[in-house]
């Protein structure tokens, strides 16, 4: 399942697995439903759910709302194991949000 966060910095590693080379780690701050209401133009706000580390090789920055994917599915991409447990799947250019008032 996808979740979509803001990135709000970069982790710089000294060595680095052979299978991550290229790309690089950022630090998100996951959305949160007053985040998904207000929309992409509304100021980045930091969520009170706790960040995470992502690998991104599609070059997402700081500021950027991104789509991530964690678990299994992170590793998924990579022809060897790799030590990820979340990876960026998508740049969010646009977002429209109308929840379900069921």
């Amino acid at each position: 399942r996808m979740k979509l966060g803001t990135v709000i910095g970069r982790v710089t590693l000294s060595k680095t697995v052979r299978s991550l080379e290229g790309g690089r780690f950022l630090i998100v701050s996951p959305f949160s439903r007053e985040q998904f209401a207000a929309g992409l133009d509304a100021p980045t706000t930091i969520s009170k759910d706790p960040s995470l580390v992502v690998y991104d090789a599609i070059g997402g920055g700081v500021g950027h709302v991104i789509g991530y994917v964690e678990g299994r599915e992170a590793a998924q991409p990579f022809a060897d194991s790799t030590p990820v447990d979340a990876i960026n799947a998508a740049l969010v250019d646009e977002m429209f949000y109308s929840p379900w008032k069921g």
